[in-house]
């Protein structure tokens, strides 16, 4: 899962979100939303399961890397995000809620590391050279 804790603004809002901040929310869980990419979607809806664990990834910022973790608590339903052109995930060419384009899910807190892994670190270990996060880190959703 990847998260900007950085303060970035779209459509006049913050989109930042960091591990703290999924921490700080009601029973520490959070939907998962504004993911805008197909590859990153379907794995969204048809693969991530109730109890399924995640590596909080902290990206676009100083030291881009793993920053903690958290369980998958409810499995993909549709984003409304998508549906409200205020948001800054709003998508206009997503229009039918009925037959929605883009998922997303709940997650919850699980733990904050004393130290972000850094990506830097992980390239540098030989066991995670397959990691689709090293492969493929432009996908912020990874099996």
């Amino acid at each position: 899962m990847k998260a900007e804790p950085e303060s970035r603004v779209v459509k006049g809002k913050d989109v930042k979100f960091s591990i703290d901040d999924l921490y700080a929310m009601k029973d520490s869980t959070s939907p998962w939303d504004g993911v805008r990419n197909f590859e990153a979607r379907n794995i969204m809806r048809d693969q991530m399961k109730v109890g399924d664990k995640v590596l909080f990834y902290h990206s676009n910022c100083k030291v881009p890397g793993i920053a903690g973790t958290a369980t998958i608590v409810r499995e993909g339903y549709p984003d409304y995000t998508a549906f409200d052109a205020e948001h800054p995930y709003y998508d206009a060419k997503s229009t039918d809620p009925n037959s929605p384009k883009w998922y997303m899910v709940d997650v919850k807190f699980e733990s904050k590391f004393d130290h972000v892994i850094s990506l830097t670190c992980m390239k540098d270990m030989a066991q995670l050279k397959e990691m689709t996060l090293i492969k493929r880190g432009r996908l912020s959703v990874q099996p």
